[in-house]
């Protein structure tokens, strides 16, 4: 990993500052997503680190049912099929 520079920093606390916590928890339950797919595709499949990470992506969704923006339907959506492809590189 590279080193962060003084102004980086600043911009990424600003970032943090300014942009509204549901953007935060969308792109992080994103990368989420995306590290669970990419887990389930490998083969083989890496299905109890791919379990871990659903779990904490259903954590965040049920938490914050009502809370989590206009996408939370979105969200819900891609859990169940990353769920659903979960139970098929289970079997």
């Amino acid at each position: 990993m590279s080193e962060i520079s003084p102004g980086e920093f600043d911009e990424e606390i600003n970032y943090l500052r300014t942009t509204p916590v549901t953007d935060i928890l969308a792109n992080q339950l994103f990368v989420l997503f995306q590290i669970a797919a990419l887990y389930i595709g490998e083969t083989p499949a890496r299905l109890e680190e791919a379990q871990l990470v659903i779990d904490i992506a259903s954590s965040i969704i049920t938490t914050g049912e009502g809370r989590l923006g206009e996408h939370q339907t979105i969200y819900k959506n891609a859990l169940a099929e990353l769920q659903q492809a979960f139970v098929r590189a289970s079997a």
